[in-house]
């Protein structure tokens, strides 16, 4: 019974400015990176990278906000935030997005609501939708 309250999801873990850490992290708490962090996160809760923060990182959180600079893929069950000071450079995978005036991404993205973006086929590869548009090509004839 002690230990369930030891692990409470309101506690916050913290990487404050002037620190390096390297590992992997996997948490339920929120996180958030003032200083520089090289590896994996995977976290139930919210990630934060604030203004100081840089990652070397792939994050997978609930939602995550932007305000320093990630290099790596961000997988957001929720929504994704990158304000003006932030940077992202890397593969995006969220359920809402949001860009800041300022802000800056570089690399791809993809938004789905539904399913992860990596089990669903693109239309382009399913048999159905090559059979419907050799069907429009011929009507279009």
């Amino acid at each position: 019974m002690f230990k369930d309250k030891m692990r409470s999801i309101t506690t916050d873990t913290l990487i404050g400015q002037g620190t390096v850490a390297e590992g992997k992290i996997i948490c339920d708490a929120g996180i958030r990176i003032e200083g520089e962090y090289r590896g994996d996160i995977e976290c139930t809760s919210d990630v934060i990278i604030g203004e100081c923060g840089m990652a070397r990182s792939n994050i997978t959180a609930q939602d995550i906000t932007i305000a320093g600079i990630v290099y790596g893929d961000i997988t957001a069950r929720g929504r994704l935030t990158i304000t003006a000071s932030g940077q992202l450079h890397g593969v995006l995978h969220a359920q809402s997005l949001i860009i800041h005036e300022g802000g800056t991404f570089s690399g791809q993205s993809q938004m789905d609501k539904h399913q992860p973006a990596k089990n669903r086929p693109l239309a382009a590869d399913t048999q159905e939708s090559k059979d419907e548009a050799g069907k429009k090509a011929r009507q279009a004839v």
